[in-house]
């Protein structure tokens, strides 16, 4: 099949086959809807494209710019205070040391399998004048990342899958062996499993990867009721329900329940590329979008 669709920045169409094992998935079902509100508005719209946040252990706002080659931190008053270069950087993430990770090649020319232009970086947010450090290299498309209770790093490079990376910074070849799944996007941990999106999936397909074991991921879910245009499920994020949302490049950012399958959207706005719980509340998140305007959403009470 055919798809088009969103790679890092750069409108693609891709041949997409057989992505996951199956299984049965609900139909939609409907929920209350949020509401979305312009925290932060882009300075030059598409170019500020917001690919990933992330807050410190200061509370400071750490977002990738990846048209913009940069991360840039924010302080809760919405004050720039450093901006670090980092080549077409995807997801940033709090790590266990309290040092900022960001994925790093987040490019289409990364996306063949084969490439080795992305990796991890980390950044030391008590420096005076925070710099990017290398922590892996030779990734493909290194886009999501997610830190497990034991400090590893798990990284959804779009190319080839999910790549478990040691606390030492070596990969865990064998584990992201069984875990190959191409058009890996969005990536987060919870307990025992991963769950992480297929950007590329013509239905929008969400997986469930055991920790433990990686070779038998199932299907969470697939964001497509039906034929049309492809959801393009980026990243995710816990609500305070414990149910998962999916920020959508399609538009959407869709409430999801692992344990029936079932998914409803709950805002229908700008396409949405990154999402993070707020500080300010438990209900909120902070969502970033493609144009690079930054939304916070109200989940209904």
């Amino acid at each position: 099949m055919v798809t088009i669709a969103r790679i890092g920045t750069a409108i693609v169409c891709v041949f997409v086959g057989a992505l996951a094992p199956s299984t049965a998935v609900a139909e939609p079902v409907s929920c209350a809807p949020a509401a979305a509100t312009i925290a932060a508005a882009a300075v030059v719209r598409d170019e500020d494209w917001a690919e990933g946040l992330a807050y410190d252990a200061h509370g400071d706002l750490w977002v990738s710019r990846v048209r913009r080659n940069e991360v840039v931190r924010y302080d809760p008053s919405g004050r720039v205070r450093a901006t670090v270069a980092i080549p077409f950087p995807g997801a940033v993430k709090l790590g266990p040391d309290h040092r900022i990770y960001v994925t790093y090649g987040n490019f289409l020319t990364n996306l063949v399998p084969g490439s080795t232009g992305g990796g991890v970086v980390r950044v030391d947010p008590e420096a005076e004048i925070p710099e990017a450090e290398t922590f892996v290299s030779g990734l493909g498309m290194a886009n999501g990342a997610a830190f497990d209770a034991a400090g590893n790093l798990f990284v959804a490079d779009t190319s080839t899958g999910v790549v478990r990376i040691r606390p030492d910074g070596h990969i865990d070849t064998e584990w992201s062996n069984q875990a190959k799944h191409f058009g890996a996007d969005g990536i987060l941990v919870d307990g025992d499993a991963l769950y992480v999106t297929l950007y590329l999936s013509p239905n929008g397909r969400i997986l469930r990867i055991p920790l433990d074991d990686p070779s038998h991921a199932t299907v969470v879910a697939d964001l497509a009721a039906g034929p049309g245009a492809p959801p393009l499920p980026d990243d995710l994020a816990i609500g305070p329900d414990g149910l998962l949302y999916d920020a959508t490049t399609a538009g959407r950012l869709v409430r999801i329940d692992p344990t029936n399958h079932s998914t409803c959207t709950v805002l229908t706005d700008e396409p949405m590329t990154s999402i993070v719980v707020s500080r300010s509340s438990e209900r909120e998140f902070l969502v970033g979008t493609a144009s690079g305007n930054l939304l916070r959403v109200r989940l209904p009470e």
